[in-house]
């Protein structure tokens, strides 16, 4: 056997082990592209979703990194404990895991978005980018989860292995459309699955969650790029409104949210892993912050940094320039430490401790 022919193979064998098929999930059929076409104008030619705005980078602010340090910290960042006990009467407590899953306690209900608890975003446990952080509570820790909502397939956001350790103490998996193939492939139970297009909405015991647009994209391997939808997600009663923005560049949809739910009590906004090739479909900091003015937030909270390194930035260029930002605007903002349970109502403003870390 020739030496080319051998090498190929031995990569084969080792991608085949380094690389479970399940990992990837599963592709829309010609059937489900059929259903989404008639649910989503956004839905391309029967074959893929798109964000309806051509992108324009003119204007924008340019990528100006103002921070020295590497792109993961030198020593452990501090990592609280957190109170997963019930919330009594209107009460809102927010716990931020890293990176941008983050457990929504309002309603009376669990509300965890973008689980993420597996040691690498990636599809194999061997390689890909590794944590820097690790939070205090692991997926057997947590509370029951009444909802679990899932905004997008890309692996920072959709955890095979936390998803499947989710299923047993989950309620309901609220998904964007497209990401219920995933879910099947995983054999989560089809009645626990609730998959949402663009302004789709669903009331669960007098809770709204909306799912609304984003600019982003989607796909976990090298084909099937977009053929399941990417989105942002607000949740209101009559008490409390939050806007959680996920993944995904300026575009017209955030106005567009505003206009349709008005102001919201806390915006929870992606301000890191930014590049200027990837400007399309990330915030820089500075956008983030202008994207939370735009839709009206009260207070708002950057996440999508302190826990993977997925760009080349320093690991604290995200909320510096964010906190900067807003401060020129005058805007409130919560900067939670990993782990930290904090109630909506007294949450730590303005508290840069990342400044203290290398």
């Amino acid at each position: 056997m020739k030496k080319p022919l051998i090498t190929a193979l031995a990569a084969a064998a080792a991608a085949a082990f380094l690389f479970s098929s399940a990992d990837f999930g599963a592709l829309p059929d010609m059937t489900d592209r059929r259903h989404y076409k008639k649910r989503c104008p956004h839905h391309h030619n029967g074959r893929r979703f798109i964000y309806p705005e051509k992108w324009a980078d003119k204007g924008l602010p340019e990528d100006v990194r103002i921070s020295e340090k590497g792109t993961s910290p030198k020593e452990s960042l501090p990592v609280y404990t957190p109170d997963f006990s019930p919330c009594g009467g209107d009460e809102v407590r927010v716990t931020w895991f890293g990176h941008s899953t983050v457990l929504i306690q309002m309603h009376g209900m669990n509300i965890l978005s973008d689980p993420m608890f597996s040691e690498r975003s990636s599809p194999s446990q061997l390689i890909g980018p590794g944590r820097f952080t690790q939070p205090s509570a692991g997926i057997e820790d947590l509370p029951h989860i009444d909802i679990v909502l899932l905004s997008h397939d890309h692996y920072d956001h959709l955890d095979r292995r936390t998803v499947q350790q989710l299923a047993g103490k989950t309620d309901r998996f609220i998904v964007s459309l497209g990401v219920e193939k995933h879910l099947a492939r995983w054999k989560i139970p089809a009645e626990k699955i609730t998959p949402l297009a663009w302004w789709e909405s669903i009331s669960v015991d007098g809770l709204e969650i909306c799912c609304t647009p984003s600019r982003h994209f989607s796909g976990r391997g090298l084909v099937g790029q977009n053929q399941t939808q990417w989105c942002s997600w607000v949740l209101r009663d009559k008490s409390c409104s939050i806007f959680n923005s996920c993944d995904g560049s300026l575009g017209d949809h955030f106005r567009a949210i505003h206009r349709r739910f008005g102001d919201f009590d806390l915006a929870i906004m992606e301000c890191g892993q930014y590049n200027r090739n990837w400007h399309y479909s990330h915030l820089y900091p500075e956008e983030s912050v202008m994207a939370a003015e735009i839709i009206g937030a009260g207070k708002v909270m950057p996440v999508h940094w302190g826990a993977f390194v997925l760009s080349n930035h320093g690991w604290d260029d995200c909320p510096e320039r964010f906190v900067r930002e807003a401060e020129k605007r005058g805007m409130c903002v919560v900067t939670p430490h990993i782990c930290e349970t904090f109630s909506l109502e007294n949450a730590p403003v303005d508290d840069c401790w990342w400044r203290g870390y290398q």
